[in-house]
């Protein structure tokens, strides 16, 4: 079955980094793309970052572009979110998906806290 295991997170300083990564099984990784979302304390599950199934294309939400960067390792079935400069309104839960033909599969999510 397709699973989706997120980590890395954890408590960081005002300015520090993380870099969380994201194993997936159960499907042929290098045939899609993958989202990385973060569910901060307001009701919306916000977009942060796509990456294409290669590798080659990435997109991100403004709110964190040029902080964050996503990539991947489709040998290892694995997407990271390397991210720089963070802030405490980054504090979210972050998940990662993938969208499979009409479903879509979410791993259990990391917690990020960036706090002095």
């Amino acid at each position: 079955q397709v699973q989706l295991v997120e980590s890395g997170g954890g408590l960081v300083q005002p300015g520090g980094s993380l870099r969380l990564s994201c194993v997936a099984s159960g499907f042929t990784f290098s045939n899609y793309d993958i989202r990385w979302y973060r569910q901060g304390p307001g009701p919306e599950r916000e977009w942060v970052a796509l990456i294409g199934n290669s590798g080659r294309y990435t997109n991100y939400a403004d709110s964190v572009k040029g902080r964050f960067t996503v990539s991947r390792d489709n040998e290892k079935n694995t997407v990271y979110l390397q991210m720089n400069s963070l802030k405490p309104e980054d504090t979210a839960v972050y998940y990662c998906e993938a969208i499979i033909g009409r479903d879509h599969y979410w791993g259990q999510g990391t917690q990020v806290t960036v706090s002095s």
